[in-house]
């Protein structure tokens, strides 16, 4: 059986504040005079979030309720419990009465899915699913799955047939299913965010996968974000500086198929995985469900293409870095 290598993550929060403490999974701590930090999981990844607040009562409470949220997102959005709602509706092809975040990203899913020429398709799941099956066997085959076998299975594939409105979800073809592992997590960074303003705090760096800064930090300066290709890079590559924005990356290589690391996640809706083009592709957007998704769909995309889609988002900036290493920046200077 070959062996499935991972690398989950492709961004790191470095030094974004001087002196904090790192603090186990799933704890609250005081780390400073005004900073509470809580570490723990979303939807399978590290998670973070960094409060400044004078208040100790209302900054725990706050966390504690933060927390819960992303527990019931995580029943909603999640492939890996059994019970979640997208796993019932890729059991089933179907779903009665669905939560209104579901159908709320799946109206976001479209509008992206439109904007990138029908790159970013959350109904590769099946396809997802092939290449882990393939790579997961006994004697499997270096090329990937059969040619056959994928076309197939990328017959599934189009959110198109995805019909979703008030009361009901259902797919219009057999056999599809759905992953929103490419835009949930920026989906529940931006519900904490919503969190924290209807509570009024003005200082907050959240991370749920992807990063999103309220405001500024304590001391007046821009949150610093570190990114990096590797989830085990001593340091980073990049360092921005945001204040109110959002910022995702995505890389073919954080998670791959293979022992080789040929096939990479990030799959083509009409193809299924393909060389990359880029060691990451970084996005800087006012929300991060729209870093998210574009961070993704960018991937897929040469440069030119990705050009041509930030003139449907003005306010996008891009950071990535090819193949051969060369670094570019595109839309709104960062």
């Amino acid at each position: 059986m070959a062996k499935l290598v991972t690398r989950r993550r492709a961004v790191s929060i470095f030094a974004a504040v001087a002196g904090l403490p790192l603090l186990g999974p799933g704890t609250s701590a005081r780390a400073s005079a005004s900073a509470f930090v809580w570490s723990g999981q979303a939807l399978g990844a590290p998670a973070k979030l960094i409060l400044n607040d004078h208040d100790a009562t209302r900054a725990h409470r706050l966390i504690d309720s933060i927390v819960t949220e992303v527990a019931r997102l995580e029943r909603i959005f999640s492939l890996y419990h059994e019970d979640s709602s997208i796993v019932e509706l890729n059991r089933v092809g179907g779903l009665a009465s669905p939560p209104p975040e579901l159908l709320a990203l799946l109206g976001k899913c479209s509008n992206f899915w439109e904007a990138t020429g029908r790159l970013f398709d959350p109904t590769v799941q099946p396809v997802w699913a092939l290449y882990r099956d393939h790579f997961a066997s006994a004697n499997v085959g270096e090329n990937g799955p059969d040619a056959s076998v994928l076309n197939a299975c990328l017959g599934r594939v189009g959110f198109d047939a995805v019909r979703f409105g008030s009361g009901r979800i259902a797919f219009a073809r057999p056999e599809m299913a759905l992953t929103l592992n490419g835009v949930a997590q920026g989906f529940i960074t931006d519900r904490v965010v919503d969190i924290l303003r209807d509570a009024r705090i003005t200082s907050s760096l959240v991370d749920m996968g992807e990063e999103r800064a309220v405001g500024v930090q304590s001391d007046g300066t821009p949150w610093r974000i570190g990114l990096a290709a590797e989830e085990d890079s001593s340091e980073p590559d990049t360092v921005l500086r945001i204040v109110n924005r959002a910022v995702a990356t995505s890389s073919q290589t954080g998670f791959v198929f293979d022992e080789q690391g040929r096939f990479g996640h990030i799959l083509h809706p009409r193809v299924g995985a393909m060389p990359g083009i880029y060691r990451r592709v970084s996005v800087v957007a006012d929300d991060a469900a729209t870093a998210d998704a574009l961070s993704t769909a960018f991937n897929l995309m040469e440069i030119d293409a990705i050009r041509d889609t930030l003139g449907k988002f003005p306010s996008i900036s891009v950071d990535l870095i090819g193949t051969a290493g060369n670094r570019q920046q595109l839309g709104r200077p960062i």
